[in-house]
């Protein structure tokens, strides 16, 4: 409207009086005139007045230029000033008629501005209904089979299903049908998302990739829309595969809600269940899901005919983390030392992710250090901060608690050194890592998936060997760095009593049942299905292995006092004992070192009391 204005004044002219061509003549012929400028059949006169005149000519006559010319001739000391432009007679008509619709275009673009932008409010309300699933077009695979290691049997359970949509005639003539979906399930970072990428890259066609979260906003009927458009897709692409991570996100368990809230999921649930077995059960499309719990799944997802197969994903043994460990290395430079089989061995429990963050921390420690080789120490070191956390050397403390740190860890390892079913020491150190002030990592020399009662036994008492050693420095006192030592203690002796049968008095039955709500996925309480005289019971039971255990490590630590004394001056001395320096000590008896002043207690620490440590110095146990 300020651009109109300012048009509007310019265009503006100043006020011109019309005279015939005659009057016009006679005011040139006696002098009157000052200049003229002639534009295509009118002509305008400034008069030596300063006012102006307006005639017009008629073309092609050009009796009133020569009036001028001929008296130019005649006074060229009062000449008239003439001159030529053209025609802007068009161009004025224009604009008086864009001013005139000026309003009127201002209006009407004011509406078709409302207009469109009511238009996009609805197409952007409408494209919430469309799947924001990520295509992936097979003959480009950026992973196959070759990049996942350690889980051999789910790599063949998947061939199959790229066989199925390779070669599908190969098995339709037998009359097999092409499985409707394959569940991954296991731990997080198992590769269960980088397998179903393989999947796709092994058969070379479409993937659909999209998350269980993408499927649900803040709009009712909007997840059950987006699953209908990802399965039109896949429908129109087929054959494909539709892979939804994180599956628990909308497949939970129905009729669990929180006051029969959340129906929205439920809506994208049944979605999905007719899409994948529904009336139209013609098409090549193959959903591939991705869960770590399978445990609150709705039953009706996990039928055959839905998901036909669950994959199992566990961490992987000594072989699976070599070859994993293999497979990262690759395109890394290495020292020609680099041990991955011992590794492997000192990694137990880790996952491929796990193992992938142990071969980025070596790259990466190697880099600080300028080196240009990745080395045994670099791998070594990354996994200890992996699994342990960072050292944190600039932790200041005191003397009086450097001993008692020392005496904690030393305690420790004697247990784990002595006793019969415990795992070897690894390594032991009083440097702070994390929120720990000291740790004693041992591991077990080969892959467990059981443990006996007697190992339970033995792991309480290691457990409490910190705690004792404690006590048998400071002549009886406790501290509060045993806090985790305790609660793991009781936890480890709990379970023996009520989940795995291991209690002489209570037999092998189960005491308890925790419930948890299926949405929130956490425990929100335990079931009790016993007696207030069972619950007597079972608490008597956790005590007396717990303190049975207490006077195992009591035993052990007196009896082997030099040896304690021994590991705690070398702990003092170097801060960290690694396993072959740790069991030369007790090769070599006591090496001339000194033995740390002490005052024993002559009875065993806490007999006959149930002692309760505060949240203080925490500590990792790796046992």
């Amino acid at each position: 409207m300020g651009l109109a204005l300012l048009y509007a004044y310019r265009s503006q002219t100043p006020s011109v009086q019309t005279v015939g061509l005659s009057a016009a003549i006679q005011d040139v012929q006696a002098g009157r005139v000052k200049s003229v400028i002639i534009t295509g059949n009118s002509a305008t006169i400034e008069l030596t007045s300063g006012s102006r005149e307006q005639t017009t000519i008629q073309e092609p006559d050009e009796i009133f230029a020569k009036t001028v010319l001929d008296y130019n001739a005649t006074n060229p000391a009062q000449r008239v000033d003439l001159k030529y432009e053209k025609d802007s007679q068009t161009l004025s008509v224009v604009g008086s008629i864009v001013l005139s619709l000026l309003p009127v275009l201002l209006i009407g673009g004011f509406f078709f501005y409302m207009m469109r932008q009511a238009q996009g409010t609805n197409n952007q309300a409408l494209s919430f209904g469309k799947s924001r699933a990520r295509m992936f077009i097979g003959n480009k695979p950026t992973v196959t089979f070759d990049d996942v290691a350690g889980v051999e049997e789910a790599k063949q359970e998947l061939t199959e299903v790229v066989e199925f949509l390779k070669y599908p005639e190969k098995f339709s003539s037998l009359g097999a049908r092409i499985p409707r979906g394959v569940l991954l399930v296991g731990p997080p970072g198992t590769g269960k998302t980088m397998l179903a990428r393989a999947v796709a890259g092994e058969a070379g066609v479409p993937f659909f990739s999209i998350s269980g979260s993408e499927f649900v906003e803040m709009f009712v009927g909007v997840g059950a829309s987006r699953v209908r458009d990802l399965f039109d897709q896949a429908k129109r692409n087929a054959p494909c595969i539709v892979f939804i991570d994180e599956i628990d996100a909308v497949g939970r368990q129905r009729g669990a809600g929180l006051g029969g809230s959340h129906d929205e999921r439920e809506q994208t649930l049944n979605q999905i269940l007719v899409e994948m077995d529904g009336f139209d059960t013609g098409t090549n499309v193959i959903v591939v899901a991705a869960t770590n719990r399978p445990d609150v799944l709705d039953p009706a997802l996990l039928r055959p005919g839905r998901f036909d197969r669950q994959v199992v994903l566990d961490r992987p043994d000594i072989k699976g983390r070599k070859a994993i460990l293999d497979v990262h290395v690759r395109g890394k430079p290495l020292d020609k030392n680099v041990d991955l089989l011992r590794i492997g061995q000192i990694s137990p429990g880790f996952s491929g992710a796990d193992l992938a963050n142990v071969v980025n921390e070596a790259a990466i420690l190697a880099a600080r250090r300028n080196k240009k080789q990745i080395a045994q120490i670099d791998f070594e070191e990354a996994l200890e901060k992996v699994a342990l956390g960072p050292e944190r050397r600039s932790r200041v403390i005191t003397e009086k608690e450097k001993w008692i740190v020392a005496y904690h860890e030393a305690g420790h390892a004697l247990c784990f050194k002595l006793l019969k079913n415990t795992n070897p020491v690894h390594k032991i150190s009083i440097v702070a890592r994390g929120m720990a002030m000291g740790v004693t990592w041992s591991l077990p020399q080969e892959d467990r998936y059981f443990r006996t009662r007697h190992e339970f036994e033995d792991d309480i008492a290691a457990a409490l060997g910190g705690w004792v050693a404690e006590q048998l420095h400071l002549g009886g006192d406790a501290t509060t760095g045993a806090s985790n030592d305790i609660e793991k203690a009781t936890e480890m002796a709990r379970q023996m009593v009520t989940k795995f049968g291991m209690s002489e008095k209570l037999g092998p039955l189960q005491y308890g049942k925790t419930d948890e709500l299926i949405f929130l996925g956490r425990q929100i309480q335990e079931e009790r299905n016993y007696s207030e005289d069972v619950a007597k019971v079972i608490d008597s039971e956790v005590h007396d292995i717990v303190d049975r255990a207490r006077q195992r490590a009591y035993e052990v630590l007196t009896q082997h006092r030099d040896k304690l004394d021994l590991v705690v001056n070398k702990l003092i001395e170097q801060e960290t004992l690694e396993s072959d320096e740790f069991n030369r000590l007790f090769e070599e008896g006591d090496g001339g070192l000194p033995v740390a002043a002490s005052t024993p207690d002559q009875t065993p620490p806490g007999a006959g009391s149930r002692s309760r440590a505060d949240a203080g110095i925490s500590r990792i146990d790796c046992a």
